[in-house]
């Protein structure tokens, strides 16, 4: 029987999954871990992972791979982006650092690094709609995925001195006889704690008062040759009031302080169980709580998400399709899934990251350009009538071969035909299996059988071969399975 979340014992939650009769590791599990934890699975990721096993195949996604080719693609990428961006006042041109990710995303040895990179992205959501620099916010990206499986409380501060972040929330302006207020205020109910008390509702973390005298600690830092530098001559020296704390604190301090505090690691704990396990269920505080005490000991991210990687809550049916796919993961477990990837790897010719972006943009996220310091709202806000809409054209656009953007990379019909899927019984079976693991109704499955055996009584042009016809209807059938509901769920 399902229970709500305040009704799970949290001993049994953050214990390692073992599989067992009563919850078998299954191709539906595979696929589970494979989405939330990369960016969606090919045949081949879901036929490894089931032949490894759960805590095999988390270790393998943990630790990533060497591929020492696709890692210098994406640094000469980088650095030519870099190069030709010199700053805020220099050419900026931000549809390339998208495509630039969404490529190392598609074709990085270590995908659940990029996972958690997007992870921080929307916690530290900094646009360069307002930074204007390409090559700051890529600076931002190494920043985050250099610690994005590390230390929480070295990249608070790191980012407290990021140019983009600098940029973003207006450090760069604040000075010793006029303290900016934003950095101060989004890093208390943004970044470290949030607005209310963890395990005290209705009780503020911080005060107005509180953020005035951090504002006046975080004062001094300016940008100089595109390297932040603090400045004595603009910093304010005096004493602060911060948190119940007094003294001389300058930025660093301010960090320790608010870590300090009781919300700070449930905080963080909970953003982590929105992304990995539901975006619908509200965490009781008890169920964060062994989270919370490991997380405070160190700040050790990296630890507390694999340990919910690992965990049983993250295999049971409270997080199974608990989420709605964003538009990252929609998009890329597309192509993953039709081995888009696989194709530029024996040389055909990859999908262009560039088309991709553009893509994205359209279905409501573009990389690098959060629609406010909050960040994506996510969940539900991904999926309306007309987004939904945006997605069915795009997965047209991806598998009919007739879209000049994407051509014939990721045509469904020669990849059945490369995974023996020959009849339209075998096709649907298959095509429900990779992307779904399964996991569709008895009607829904009638429902693609009715329309394949329509489908080939249907007359074509006189031009058709009988191949093209077949053709036609493999594209179709993909079409329709990327447009189930089910697809839509993480």
């Amino acid at each position: 029987m399902f229970q709500s979340p305040q009704a799970i014992n949290a001993q049994w939650a953050w214990q390692p999954y073992r599989p067992s009769a009563e919850s078998p590791w299954d191709l539906k599990k595979a696929g589970h871990l494979l989405r939330r934890a990369t960016f969606g699975p090919s045949w081949d990721d879901l036929q490894a992972a089931l032949r490894d096993g759960p805590e095999r195949t988390i270790t393998d996604l943990w630790q990533g791979r060497s591929d020492a080719q696709a890692e210098e693609v994406y640094g000469t990428m980088a650095r030519t982006i870099a190069g030709a961006n010199t700053g805020p006042d220099g050419q900026n041109n931000g549809g390339q650092i998208s495509s630039l990710w969404l490529y190392r995303m598609l074709y990085s040895p270590h995908p659940l690094r990029e996972k958690l990179t997007l992870f921080w992205h929307n916690h530290f959501a900094t646009s360069n709609i307002k930074v204007g620099s390409a090559r700051f916010m890529l600076r931002q990206y190494d920043l985050m995925r250099g610690h994005a499986q590390g230390n929480f409380r070295t990249l608070l501060v790191e980012m407290s001195r990021d140019p983009a972040m600098m940029i973003w929330l207006d450090t760069v302006l604040s000075q010793r006889n006029r303290p900016n207020e934003n950095y101060a205020r989004e890093l208390m109910e943004l970044f470290s704690l949030g607005v209310t008390n963890a395990r005290r509702p209705g009780q503020r973390n911080y005060t107005e008062t509180d953020i005035r005298e951090a504002a006046r600690a975080l004062t001094g830092w300016r940008i100089q040759n595109n390297e932040p530098i603090f400045r004595e001559a603009d910093f304010d020296p005096t004493e602060k009031n911060v948190l119940g704390q007094r003294g001389n604190w300058r930025g660093d301090d301010i960090v320790r302080i608010c870590l300090e505090q009781e919300s700070a690691p449930y905080f963080i704990a909970k953003k982590l169980f929105r992304f990995f396990i539901s975006d619908t269920l509200e965490p009781a505080p008890a169920l964060l709580e062994p989270l919370a005490t490991e997380f405070r000991r160190e700040w050790n991210f990296g630890a507390m998400a694999e340990r919910v990687l690992r965990s049983n809550l993250f295999f049971s049916q409270h997080a199974y399709r608990a989420k709605i796919k964003s538009p990252v993961d929609y998009l890329l477990g597309i192509v993953r899934g039709l081995d888009g990837h696989r194709v530029a790897e024996a040389g055909q010719g990859g999908v262009g990251t560039v088309e991709l972006a553009r893509a994205l943009e359209g279905l409501g996220q573009r990389l690098f350009y959060p629609p406010s310091v909050a960040g994506w709202d996510g969940g539900r806000a991904w999926l309306n009538g007309q987004t939904f809409l945006l997605r069915q054209n795009l997965a047209l656009a991806l598998t009919s071969t007739n879209d000049n953007r994407f051509g014939r990379r990721l045509d469904p019909a020669p990849f059945l035909r490369r995974h023996g899927a020959q009849t339209n019984a075998q096709q649907i079976d298959f095509l429900v299996r990779l992307f779904l693991q399964g996991d569709v109704s008895a009607a829904t499955r009638e429902r693609l059988t009715q329309y394949a055996a329509g489908a080939e009584r249907a007359t074509y042009p006189v031009y058709w071969t009988a191949d093209d016809a077949a053709n036609h209807r493999s594209r179709t059938l993909c079409h329709l399975v990327l447009c189930l509901p089910e697809f839509q769920l993480d």
